[in-house]
């Protein structure tokens, strides 16, 4: 099993930018692919990124598409999400997960472990 511990997150101001970090400990993700989940008080858990193993594909959600960026260093075990323009609406808990292959998509199932997460605050 892999422990996941997300950083990096905080309060900004509209338009402003952040970056999370995804360390995992454990065992080694570099033949997996790794996804970023939030989910805002009262809502659903959405999609927000996803990363191949080796960090050639990348795909979004349509809500962060243009904005985010998802990328990952193999060598530190870590996965980070760029996050720029940011939006009241963003506003949630940021959780980053391990795929059970090597290449993650946008449904939380085809993931097996998960994070604490880390709170986003985006203010008007």
């Amino acid at each position: 099993q892999v422990q996941l511990v997300e950083s990096g997150g905080g309060l900004v101001q509209a338009g402003g930018s952040l970056r999370l970090s995804c360390v995992a400990s454990g065992r080694t993700i570099s033949r997996y692919g790794m996804g970023w989940f939030r989910q805002a008080p009262g809502k659903e858990r959405r999609f927000v990124a996803a990363i191949n193993h080796s960090g050639g594909t990348t795909v979004y959600g349509d809500s962060v598409k243009g904005r985010f960026t998802i990328t990952r260093d193999n060598a530190k075990n870590t996965v980070y999400l760029l996050m720029d323009s940011l939006k009241p609406e963003d506003t949630a808990v940021y959780s980053c997960a391990v795929a059970r292959g090597l290449y993650g998509g946008s449904s939380a199932g085809q993931y097996g472990d998960w994070g604490q997460g880390t709170q986003v605050t985006v203010s008007s």
